[in-house]
C-alpha cells in the first residue's frame, strides 16, 4: 500500500488491514509448504509469467490485492508476443561498458529489458512497467519493474547517487535515522516525513516495509552478517540488492555505481552525463606526475593506538591518484576484509613523523579543530613535521556519505600536495 494513501480518517481500520495481510501471507507460506511436501514441482503458466520465485510472486500479489481493494487494476500493456517470450530465446543486444567498476554489470536485451548482476551471483531482471517476465526465467533471477519505487535504502553510500539523479522521490524508507545523515537533502526529507525510518539493517520494521509497498531493498554489505534478514525480506516478496561499491578495487569504481542507479531509476542518460563530467574534471590531475609529497590518514583511538587505512584501501589509492604517497607503507596486510588496521603509536611515529601532510579521520572520534586538540590525544604528535609546518587537515564528517564527491575529493587532495595554504576546501578542515 502506498503510504501517501494512508489518511487520518482510515487509521481505525489499520489494525484490521494488518490482520488480513498477515493472514494472507501465512496462507501463502502454508500452501507453499503443502505443495513442497506433496512433491509438486510444476508451475502454472500464469504464475511463471509473473516471474521470480513462487514465494516472491505470492507475497507481491498479496500486497497488490490489498491495494487493489481501493483502486482499479492498471491496464495491461503487454502483447501476446511479450507474454509468450522465452528466456532461452532472448537476444543480448549490448552490455554497459564499465571503466572502473567490477562489482556490477548491466546487460541489455531486446524490448528495453536489462539484466543486472551484482557481485558473482545476485541477478535482477529489470522490465518496463507492465511487462511480464519471460517464460522459463530461472527462479534465481529476481524481477524488478522500472522505475523501481518505494525503495528501502539501507546503504548510506547510495543516497548521494539518488540525490545527484534527482530521484529521492523513489525512496520511501531509510535504514538510517534523520540524526545519522550528514547529507542535508536526506536529513530534510526524513524530517519532513518524505522518507520514513524503517529500522537498521539487522532489525528492519517488516510491517512498515510491507505497508509501504516496497519495490526494492538496497542493503549495505553489513547484511552479509545477518543473512536471515535478507532471506526474510525475500520471503515477503521484496527483492534485496546488496550495494557492493565498497568492494570495488579502484576508487573511481565506487563513483561509477551511479550508472547502475541510473538504470534502476530510469535516468540512465543523466547518470552517464554526471559520471562523464566527474571523469573530465579529473583528467588533468590523473595525467600529472607524482608530487613527491607523503601523507598519512589516521585517527587516535581511545586506547591510544592509531587507526590507519591499509595500503589497498580506497583512501590510500586516492592519495596516490592525487599525486601523493600514502604512509605508513607497511599497512598493507590483507589477512581480512577490513580496510583499516590499528598500530601502536611507536610504529606510527616511526613511519609518519616526517610525513608532509597529516589528515585526521573525523568519522569516529570527531572533528579536531586545533593543534592543541590534536596533541592532547598524544603529546608526541607535536614532533611531527606536518604539525610543526601547519600541514594538518581534518576530513569533514559528511565525506563518507558523499559517494559522488570522490572526484572533488581527489582534486582537493591534489591541492594539499601542491599548494602551501589552499583555501575554500569543502572536504578538508585546516587544523589551526
Amino acid at each position: 500500500m502506498d503510504k501517501n494513501r494512508i489518511h487520518l480518517f482510515r487509521r481505525r481500520r489499520e489494525t484490521d488491514k494488518r490482520y488480513r495481510r498477515y493472514v494472507r501471507c501465512l496462507t501463502v507460506i502454508l500452501l507453499s509448504v503443502v505443495m513442497l511436501c506433496a512433491g509438486c514441482t510444476g508451475k502454472d503458466a500464469e504464475g511463471s509469467s509473473a516471474g521470480g520465485s513462487g514465494e516472491q510472486t505470492a507475497a507481491a500479489d498479496s500486497r497488490q490485492n490489498e491495494a487493489g481493494s481501493n483502486t482499479e487494476a492498471a491496464p495491461k500493456t503487454e502483447t501476446a508476443a511479450t507474454a509468450s517470450r522465452s528466456w532461452s530465446n532472448m537476444s543480448l543486444v549490448s552490455s554497459m561498458d564499465l571503466l572502473y567498476a567490477d562489482q556490477f554489470s548491466v546487460d541489455y536485451y531486446e524490448n528495453d529489458i536489462s539484466l543486472i548482476t551484482i557481485g558473482d551471483t545476485d541477478q535482477f531482471l529489470l522490465l518496463p512497467e507492465g511487462m511480464s517476465a519471460p517464460v522459463g526465467l530461472p527462479d534465481s533471477i529476481k524481477i524488478l519493474q522500472k522505475p523501481v519505487k518505494n525503495i528501502y535504502l539501507v546503504a548510506t553510500s547510495a543516497m548521494d547517487d539518488f540525490i545527484h539523479l534527482d530521484a529521492m522521490d523513489l525512496i520511501a524508507l531509510s535504514g538510517t535515522k534523520d540524526t545519522g545523515w550528514y547529507l542535508p537533502e536526506a536529513k530534510t526529507a526524513m524530517e519532513e516525513g518524505k522518507i520514513a525510518y524503517a529500522g537498521k539493517y539487522s532489525a528492519p520494521d517488516y510491517e512498515k516495509i510491507l505497508s509501504s509497498d516496497c519495490g526494492l531493498a538496497v542493503e549495505s554489505t553489513m547484511i552479509y552478517h545477518t543473512p536471515e534478514v535478507k532471506e526474510q525480506l525475500e520471503r515477503l516478496g521484496i527483492p534485496v540488492l546488496v550495494e557492493r561499491s565498497s568492494y570495488e578495487g579502484h576508487p573511481l569504481g565506487r563513483m561509477e555505481w551511479i550508472r547502475l542507479y541510473g538504470v534502476l531509476t530510469g535516468k540512465e542518460a543523466e547518470a552517464e552525463q554526471i559520471f562523464r563530467e566527474n571523469m573530465d574534471a579529473l583528467s588533468d590531475v590523473l595525467d600529472m606526475e607524482p608530487s613527491g609529497k607523503t601523507a598519512a590518514f589516521f585517527y587516535v583511538t581511545n586506547s591510544g593506538s592509531v587507526n590507519v587505512r591499509k595500503n589497498g584501501d580506497y583512501i590510500a589509492k586516492m592519495i596516490a591518484l592525487a599525486g601523493g604517497t600514502y604512509i605508513p607503507g607497511n599497512a598493507g596486510s590483507d589477512e581480512n576484509a577490513l580496510s583499516t588496521m590499528n598500530m601502536d603509536f611507536e610504529s606510527f611515529y616511526a613511519a609518519a613523523k616526517d610525513a608532509d601532510v597529516l589528515i585526521y579521520n573525523s568519522t569516529i572520534e570527531g572533528v579536531v579543530s586545533t593543534t592543541d586538540e590534536l596533541v592532547a590525544k598524544c603529546s608526541l604528535l607535536a614532533d611531527f613535521k606536518a604539525v610543526q609546518n601547519g600541514h594538518v587537515w581534518c576530513v569533514a564528517q559528511s565525506f563518507f556519505q558523499q559517494s559522488m564527491e570522490l572526484a572533488d575529493f581527489i582534486l582537493e587532495l591534489h591541492r594539499l600536495f601542491t599548494e602551501d595554504a589552499p583555501d575554500g576546501l569543502q572536504y578538508f578542515i585546516h587544523v589551526e
